[in-house]
C-alpha cells in the first residue's frame, strides 16, 4: 500500500470556503483510468487533478489530468489553478511558473501578485437559435444562445435573472452538450456574471469554472469592445475571475486558499 499526497484547495477566491474546491493528488505514475475515476468519486468534489512529475528528458513540468466524480474532462480551470498553487507553494516554493502537459496542450501558470495567471486556449462560439426546451429547462427565455463543441451559452439581460435561476437539472442533463453557461452584464465592479450547470458530468452547478470563461471571454470581448474583464461567477460559494483575451488564448487570474493536506492510502 502506497501513501499518496492529497491537497484540497479553494480556487478563484481569497477566502476559505469560497471559490471552487479542488482535490490535487501527486502520483508517481498514472494508474488505470478506473482507479483515477474511483479516486475522483471518493473525493466527491467538482474535480480532482492528478499530477505526475515529468521525467528528466521531458522538461521540468508536470502531466495533468482532471476527473469529475463521473468522467474525465479535457480542460479544467479551477483545478489547474489549484494544481499550480500546490506546485508553487508546497512542492517547489522557489518556482515562479509551471507548465502542465494536458489533453488541451501545454498550459502555463505563473505567479501574479497574490495569485496566479492561467494561459488557456480560447473557446469561440457561434450564435444559434435557442434549442427546443432550453427556456423551459432554465426557467426563463434567454435573449441569445451561443454554441461551441463544449457547451451551450445562454445570455440574459440582467444579472438578477442569472442569480435567481433555478434550472431543471434533469432537463439540462439531456441536452447534447455536457454543460450550459448562463451569463449577463454585471454590476460594478464586474463586467459580467455567469453560472455553469453540468449535471451530465456529475456537477449540478460548478461553483467557479475556468473553462467556461474560455467561452465567456471571447463573447464579452466582442460585445463590449475590450479585452480585459473582471468577472463574477454567481454560485452560492461565488468566485472572482480576472479575464484577458490575447488572440486565440485567454488568461485567467485568481487566488487560492489551502484547506487540507494529507495522505491517501492506495
Amino acid at each position: 500500500m502506497a501513501r499518496t499526497p492529497i491537497y484540497q484547495v479553494d480556487a478563484f477566491t481569497d477566502r476559505l470556503f469560497g471559490g471552487n474546491p479542488a482535490a490535487v493528488m501527486l502520483l508517481d505514475a498514472y494508474p488505470g483510468d478506473g482507479v483515477l475515476q474511483a479516486l475522483a468519486a471518493e473525493n466527491n468534489l467538482a474535480e480532482t487533478a492528478f499530477l505526475v512529475r515529468q521525467g528528466d528528458d521531458e522538461g521540468d513540468g508536470y502531466r495533468l489530468r482532471w476527473f469529475t466524480p463521473k468522467v474525465e474532462v479535457p480542460l479544467c480551470g479551477h483545478a489547474t489553478l489549484a494544481s499550480a498553487a500546490v506546485v508553487l507553494e508546497r512542492l517547489e516554493p522557489g518556482r515562479a511558473s509551471v507548465v502542465f502537459q494536458s489533453a488541451s496542450g501545454p498550459l502555463s501558470v505563473r505567479r501574479q501578485g497574490r495569485g496566479y495567471v492561467l494561459d488557456f486556449p480560447a473557446r469561440p462560439s457561434e450564435r444559434i437559435a435557442a434549442p427546443q426546451g432550453l427556456a423551459e429547462a432554465l426557467g426563463a427565455p434567454p435573449a441569445e444562445v451561443w454554441l461551441n463543441a463544449f457547451n451551450y451559452m445562454a445570455v440574459f439581460d440582467s444579472a438578477d435573472a442569472v442569480r435567481a435561476m433555478a434550472p431543471d437539472m434533469a432537463a439540462i442533463a439531456a441536452f447534447d452538450r455536457p454543460g450550459i453557461i448562463v451569463t449577463a452584464p454585471g454590476e460594478a465592479p464586474y463586467d459580467f456574471v455567469s453560472r455553469y450547470f453540468a449535471p451530465a458530468k456529475g456537477i449540478p452547478e460548478d461553483p467557479v469554472t475556468g473553462a467556461a470563461h474560455c467561452m465567456l471571454t471571447p463573447y464579452w470581448a466582442q460585445r463590449l469592445g475590450k479585452t480585459a474583464f473582471t468577472a463574477f461567477q454567481a454560485s452560492a460559494r461565488g468566485g472572482e475571475v480576472l479575464c484577458r483575451l490575447n488572440g486565440d488564448r485567454v488568461e485567467l487570474e485568481g487566488a487560492c486558499v489551502f484547506y487540507l493536506q494529507g495522505w491517501v492510502e492506495l
